[in-house]
């Protein structure tokens, strides 16, 4: 399985350090050309290695840390997402009107055509998510949602490979909602860092 970060401002570089901790290789990329990033990339670790935008889409699996509005430049990169998994860890900081009365990452997904498309890493901020999330005895907590119960399990594996613990909140219009932000509310579990125990 190959990894993209779309993205990599904040939260972007957040989950380049996940990555990078548990030496798991990804790549990363914004509009910023290649060489831009490069620096930063490689200050993170040698795991995390900068390419343009179309290199970084040959990734199964790609994570969205854009800004929301630029989301659909992303889309527009490939005739086909057929085969790709997108994780949306975006937030949408946009009247509610702007997004047909829908969910935030159901928005999303109608420019993401034939994707897997899951919901997750959005709700903690970039200096939470960068930290270790193996805390207090237990693993810090990563809400996922999707309408595609077969999305959800290689997203499952990866958050347990980056040593948190995924908790599924089903479809997007409902658990979902909860971890969403719809115009200037934000849902209510965005802001939570929770753990959970080890078994």
């Amino acid at each position: 399985m190959s990894y993209a970060i779309v993205g990599f401002g904040k939260i972007g570089q957040a989950l380049a350090r996940a990555f990078a901790r548990k030496n798991i290789d990804v790549t990363v990329a914004s509009r910023r050309p290649p060489e831009a990033l490069a620096p930063q990339a490689r200050a993170i670790g040698p795991m995390v290695v900068a390419k343009s935008l179309q290199d970084a889409l040959e990734a199964d699996t790609i994570i969205l840390a854009v800004p929301f509005g630029e989301h659909r430049e992303v889309a527009k990169a490939l005739s086909s997402w057929k085969g790709k998994t997108v994780i949306d860890a975006m937030n949408a900081l946009v009247p509610l009107e702007e997004l047909d009365g829908l969910p935030s990452s159901a928005f999303v997904a109608k420019a993401f055509t034939g994707a897997k498309f899951v919901k997750g890493f959005n709700h903690l901020i970039a200096a939470t998510l960068a930290a270790d999330p193996i805390v207090e005895g237990g693993h810090r907590v990563v809400f996922l949602s999707s309408d595609d119960e077969d999305a959800t399990a290689p997203v499952v594996a990866l958050a347990k490979q980056l040593g948190f613990a995924p908790v599924k909140l089903g479809k997007l219009n409902e658990g979902g909602a909860l971890v969403h932000a719809r115009g200037r509310v934000w849902g209510q579990l965005i802001f939570q860092d929770l753990f959970k125990k080890e078994q």
